[in-house]
């Protein structure tokens, strides 16, 4: 197995035992070109994972499209063998953020305590 595909595979693993709906989107044909590698959705949280393999990094095209996923309020990763297993601890940290008595609480460190 390539390692790209081995990055891809252990982030899926890890979606699908989070319970987060996620699909590899089509790019060739009808389908947008510099969509991130998995598309995917947690607690109604909007998420796009652009996996690569080694140093190698996102097209620039890869790089706009993360950037307007960050613009409107999504999760954009990049993640390769390095970082993947820290895939579960982004997208839950991105979706602890609460309001409370309108103070936006960041739920990192609750999130350690409760591990």
């Amino acid at each position: 197995m390539k390692p790209e595909a081995r990055v891809k595979r252990t982030v899926t693993s890890y979606l699908k035992n989070m319970g987060a709906y996620y699909f590899y989107p089509i790019t060739g044909g009808y389908g947008g070109s510099g969509v991130p590698d998995i598309v995917a959705c947690y607690q109604g949280k909007f998420i796009g994972i652009e996996c690569k393999s080694g140093s190698n990094k996102p097209t620039p095209l890869q790089e706009k499209n993360l950037r307007d996923i960050t613009k409107t309020e999504g999760l954009a990763l990049v993640v390769n063998e390095e970082n993947m297993h820290t895939v579960v601890d982004e997208i839950v940290k991105f979706t602890a953020i609460i309001e409370v008595e309108g103070k936006e609480i960041d739920m990192e460190n609750i999130y350690k305590m409760m591990q």
